[in-house]
């Protein structure tokens, strides 16, 4: 299977470094419940068929009721389309994934097409397991830092979004590599985007988390989980994870986006229409 960092790779991010340096078939105005909340979706989600229909899939969200989408790729739009797009739908796209820059020369010239978009986060998806070794580790803090302040030079914060492998213990011992990475990062800074699915998956708590590092955690993202031992992606509310009291908690912790997500799903539309449903529903 494709891995989310090849994902990105492929998906026209030098269109924009060019350009800046089911349920049943339904009418989205009648179908979509009103939430106090305005959830996100994040696009990977969406992946297969954004890439045979950009607009018309942002259209969709948009139809389901969606108001917030985070990128993950821009299928070689530039700034402008992709801006245009949003605007014509109604979305706003507070967030992106954005892959490790090999320069600085390269970071900024995607801070630049990102804030172009509207992004007000730049957030690191994902390490490849090649990348995983402790030397990186080590090193991500000071790089996250360096990135950061070329983030903020851009009008910018960066992000980062965890999986399961940052629950493993730190190479410098005393805590996991999240650990570690939260508390060697400048919070004025930084921020992380936490996937409660991988942290329920490791083992973790998300509430525990969030109430050891208040505040860092200004991103979810809300995928569900089906039960023990298998604990495979579901999609939200049809699983075992508690995004009610998630949600309520993390509010009192400084949560800004909440983004759906399901990085298998069957029918994408679907699942974005289960989940946007059932996080609607909820008494927050």
């Amino acid at each position: 299977m494709q891995t989310r960092r090849e994902f990105l790779g492929t998906l026209g991010l030098g269109a924009l470094g060019a350009a800046g340096l089911a349920c049943a078939k339904t009418n989205g105005a009648a179908a979509a419940p009103q939430s106090t909340m305005p959830f996100g979706i994040q696009l990977y989600t969406l992946r297969s068929i954004m890439e045979r229909d950009f607009d018309g899939t942002l259209a969709r969200v948009a139809e389901i009721g969606y108001k917030e989408v985070e990128f993950a790729g821009y299928y070689n739009r530039t700034p402008a389309q992709v801006r245009d797009v949003l605007r014509r739908n109604g979305l706003r796209s507070p967030s992106a994934h954005l892959p490790l820059p090999a320069t600085d020369d390269a970071w900024k010239a995607t801070l630049d097409a990102a804030r172009e978009i509207g992004h007000e986060w730049a957030v690191i998806p994902w390490l490849d397991p090649s990348q995983r070794t402790p030397a990186t580790f080590a090193g991500l803090p000071d790089r996250m830092n360096h990135m950061a302040q070329m983030a903020k030079s851009a009008g910018m914060r960066l992000g980062y979004h965890n999986h399961d492998f940052e629950f493993g213990p730190a190479p410098s011992g005393g805590g996991t590599i999240l650990d570690s990475l939260v508390t060697r990062t400048d919070p004025s800074l930084v921020d992380f985007e936490m996937d409660v699915y991988w942290v329920t998956k490791a083992g973790s708590d998300p509430l525990a988390l969030m109430a050891k590092y208040p505040g860092r955690f200004p991103l979810l993202h809300l995928k569900d989980s089906s039960p023990p031992p298998e604990r495979k992606i579901v999609d939200v509310g049809t699983g075992t994870i508690d995004f009610a009291t998630i949600l309520r908690t993390a509010r009192g912790h400084g949560l800004k986006h909440a983004y759906v997500e399901n990085d298998i799903p069957t029918d994408p539309l679907t699942t974005a229409r289960v989940a946007f449903t059932n996080l609607t529903k909820l008494a927050l």
